[in-house]
Formats: C-alpha cells, sequence, structure tokens
C-alpha cells in the first residue's frame, strides 16, 4: 500500500495514510455532525457538532493506528522488521519484511491488533456511561467506542486478510504442522467469507436499505479478492522452494556507465540492445541504480548530449542488490519498482539482473509447479 501522506516515525516506523484516508474521515465527519449527534442530542449549535464530529473522526483513525501499531511492536519483538504503516479506506496495513517463524509467533502478532481494538473501545465505553461531562462528548466517545468494538470483532473473523484469518492460519499451522495447508485453509476461508458478506449485502438491498448493503458488498468484494490475491501469492511461495536468483535471471545484461551521455548511450548500446530497462553502474562497475528507455526517450533530443545518465538514473537500493544464489522467493517479499526487481551481483560486479518481465514469468512457472 502507497503512502501518499507520510505523518512521521512512531517507535522508528514510518506512518502515513493513503489517500482514501480523506474520503473516509470526510464520510464520518459528515455522517457524525448531520445525523449521529443531533440525534443523540439534538438542539445544539452546527458548529459544536461539527467540531466535535472533526475530532471524533480523528481520534477514530488514531485507534486504527493504536491498532496497526500494536501489530509492528509485536513483530519487531519477534524479530521481523517491519517497514511502514500505512492508513486506508479499509483500515490499515502494516507492511513486514519476512513472516513469523513459529505459529505461535503468528498468533501473538494476529491477536494483539483486534485485541488494542476492543480495550480501546472497552475503556471509550466505560468513560462514556461512567464518567462525568457534556452529554453531546459522552455520545461521541460512546459512538468511538462502538466503533473499537465493531472493528475489534470483524478483525477477528476467520479469514484473510483479517487478523482472524491470520489467527486462524496459526492454528491450523500448529494442529497439523503443515504451513502451506494452512495457507490455503486462510485463503479459502477468506473467500468464503467475502461471499457471504456480497450475499448478505445484496438481501439488504433487496428487502432494506440500499446504503448499509452497498457498503458490505464493497467490503465483500474486497476480502474475496484479496484473499484471492493471497493464495496466488501463497501457491508461488511453495512453487519457488529450492529456486534461486541465477534460475530466474537474465544474464550478462547490457550496462549504462553512470558517466556516459544519453546521445552516446543510445547509439551506442540501447539501439542495439533488446532490453527495456539498464542497470547504471560506477566506475568501479557497482551498480548505482537504473535506467528503462522510456525515461531516457523523454530527454530532450537538444540535452541527450548534455544529460549523464548518473543524473538520471532511478537510485537502487541496497535490498535490491542480491547474490545469484540467494533463494528467488525473497523477491516475491521486494516487489518490482518499476520495471527492475533486483541486480545480481557476484563478487562486486553485475552478473545479471531481474527485471518486471522475469518475476512474471517465475510466478507463473511457479503457480504451474503447484498445480502439476
Amino acid at each position: 500500500m502507497k503512502q501518499s501522506l507520510r505523518l512521521g516515525r512512531i517507535a522508528g516506523i514510518p506512518v502515513g495514510v493513503h489517500w482514501s484516508v480523506l474520503v473516509i474521515a470526510a464520510l464520518i465527519a459528515v455522517s457524525l455532525a448531520g445525523a449521529v449527534l443531533p440525534g443523540a442530542v439534538p438542539g445544539q449549535a452546527p458548529r459544536l457538532y461539527w467540531v466535535l464530529a472533526v475530532v471524533t473522526a480523528v481520534l477514530f483513525f488514531a485507534s486504527l493506528l493504536a491498532h496497526e501499531l500494536a501489530h509492528a511492536l509485536v513483530a519487531r519483538w519477534r524479530a521481523i522488521p517491519v517497514r511502514s504503516i500505512t492508513l486506508w479506506l479499509f483500515g490499515g496495513v502494516t507492511q513486514m519484511e519476512g513472516e513469523a517463524r513459529t505459529p505461535r509467533g503468528e498468533l501473538e502478532i494476529s491477536l494483539v491488533g483486534p485485541l488494542t481494538s476492543l480495550a480501546v473501545g472497552g475503556i471509550a465505553f466505560v468513560v462514556a456511561v461512567y464518567a462525568p461531562g457534556p452529554r453531546l462528548v459522552m455520545s461521541a466517545l460512546m459512538w468511538l467506542a462502538l466503533m473499537n468494538l465493531l472493528l475489534g470483532v470483524f478483525n477477528l473473523l476467520p479469514g484473510a486478510p483479517l487478523d482472524g484469518g491470520r489467527v486462524l492460519h496459526a492454528v491450523v499451522w500448529w494442529r497439523t504442522g503443515d504451513r502451506f495447508r494452512a495457507d490455503r485453509a486462510a485463503a479459502r476461508a477468506g473467500q468464503g467469507l467475502g461471499l457471504l458478506l456480497i450475499a448478505a449485502g445484496v438481501a439488504e438491498v433487496l428487502f432494506t436499505t440500499w446504503a448499509g448493503g452497498l457498503w458490505l458488498m464493497i467490503i465483500g468484494w474486497f476480502l474475496a479478492g484479496a484473499a484471492g490475491t493471497e493464495m496466488t501469492a501463497r501457491s508461488a511461495r511453495e512453487g519457488l522452494e529450492g529456486v534461486r536468483i541465477k534460475d530466474v535471471m537474465t544474464p550478462l545484461p547490457d550496462l549504462a556507465p553512470a558517466w556516459l551521455d544519453v546521445g552516446e548511450f543510445v547509439s551506442s548500446v540501447a539501439s542495439r540492445s533488446h532490453q527495456t530497462v539498464f542497470p547504471v553502474v560506477a566506475f568501479g562497475g557497482e551498480p548505482v541504480g537504473s535506467v528503462t528507455l522510456e525515461e531516457l526517450a523523454a530527454v530532450p533530443p537538444a540535452r541527450r548530449g548534455s544529460t549523464r545518465l548518473g543524473d538520471l538514473a532511478r537510485p537502487l537500493a541496497p535490498e535490491r542488490v542480491v547474490g545469484p544464489d540467494a533463494e528467488a522467493i525473497v523477491l516475491l517479499e521486494r516487489p518490482a519498482l518499476g520495471a527492475l526487481a533486483a541486480v545480481v551481483t557476484e563478487g562486486g560486479q553485475i552478473t545479471g539482473m531481474v527485471t518486471a518481465q522475469d518475476m512474471a514469468r517465475m510466478i507463473r512457472l511457479a503457480l504451474l509447479r503447484r498445480s502439476g
């Protein structure tokens, strides 16, 4: 999930939001200010409803962040690096580098998020019922409590990609000792849950109101699709067992010296090469970035003689440089950024590259191995 806006870091973890959060925040604020709060405590100034609605919406997303942060902190405690936390349309995503090594570790990471939401909801509920304060504030707090309780319960439903699907995965893994069997069980449960929600949404549209039913259908469609995607990814992982980077890479690719200008490179290398992307190398032969034919073509002809490839190159992150004997499965944890997924080096020199096309072929072959 790509972040549209970076909010900063919490405990060293980059935190950001997707643009869809703005849509949901606006819908929550409108619903609270236009219906929920006036219905609970009528007769207040419209400005007061709006101020409290915006504050409550912000607190709701803060509770979502607490849910994801709980996942992230337990994952780090379990020695799994965390890349980022992103809030988006359907809640939040905690991106981790790798997976739990044991069923217990996965169970702990999966459960802590919903338990955090239930705890936040419980605390807000107790405060709303027993603490003294303005009725309007207590009503907003009650809404926040109910939303967090609902969030916690919903996330515990047994189907991928929900936290409850991870819990189901951990339990099946523990009972059978077969991680791949657990993968299939969680993914199939997620697809079934998604279809059930779609059916419930259709029934609600037909027999009650269309708004709630439409929302159920959207959530069900998302769950079913995400579970199917996860099943495909898991099957690809199974098919890639024992496959090495050298088995899937493009060997001895044409390279783009950082000190050459675009015009010279196009006439001497790019025009005769079959590649669409080129690793850019420094004087010592070490990779520093990549450049594509599209990026070369975007340079105006008048500037091609003065533009160096090193200035045009897209930087290459350290994790994008791999050895030929590394397991190919690591590439699934580092999906291609543009046309180039990884550069393969041996002895400090480039011996191959893995392109987006190489990865697509690798995944198709992995799925064929699993279905054969």
